[in-house]
């Protein structure tokens, strides 16, 4: 007597994509301690804040590219892998707050809407799938740029760099009023869509 027919194998919590994943997680509080933990006008220790969200970011675009294109996407990663996303967004908006480069009223809003939107993706992942929107994209590029470039040192920068600085500051500005019309646009459209979905079904 032939048995059933075995499903496809497991997808083991340990791989590559996880472990990225995990990786950004642990690099929050080194980019907080790096930022905070010493004098924010220092030039070297923004300098290696922003590296460290650089590795951030650019992990977040390989390890989702890896899951998918591999066959590697896990529960864990599902679940963990916006989480570090939003921690390490959180805690460069907190970050840059906490020195004066963002208005509080400005983090508040945001990630307000980020975590909402988060906790309500994960919490009704197995009833309601809603795809991720150009706007959610545009939003979250414009988030990056605009708190890499406000990490940067631009104001605490003299001399010769005193100019490039400057605008440097002002263009990162000018992103993140962008990201926050963006952010609030993109969570209208969630909402909108999760209204949508749950009278249909």
């Amino acid at each position: 007597m032939s048995g059933a027919a075995a499903g496809p194998p497991a997808v083991s919590n340990w791989n590559l994509p996880n472990a990225l994943t995990s990786l950004r997680i642990v690099l929050v509080p080194v980019y907080g301690w790096f930022l905070l933990g010493h004098d924010h006008d220092s030039v070297l220790w923004r300098c290696l804040a922003y590296v460290v969200f650089a590795i951030a970011m650019i992990t977040d675009k390989i390890d989702g590219d890896i899951a998918r294109s591999r066959g590697l996407v896990t529960d864990f990663g599902k679940i963990a892998d916006p989480i570090a996303d939003k921690l390490m967004t959180g805690m460069a908006f907190i970050a840059l707050s906490i020195v004066g480069d963002i208005w509080w009223i400005v983090t508040i809003v945001v990630l307000t809407r980020e975590w909402s939107v988060t906790l309500l993706r994960l919490s009704v992942a197995k009833d309601v799938v809603i795809a991720a929107a150009q706007s959610g994209k545009i939003k979250t590029m414009l988030q990056v740029f605009a708190l890499g470039g406000l990490t940067l040192p631009g104001r605490q920068l003299d001399g010769w760099l005193d100019v490039p600085g400057d605008v440097l500051f002002y263009l990162a500005q000018v992103l993140l009023a962008g990201a926050v019309v963006m952010t609030l646009w993109s969570g209208y459209e969630f909402f909108r869509d999760y209204r949508r979905q749950r009278r249909s079904g």
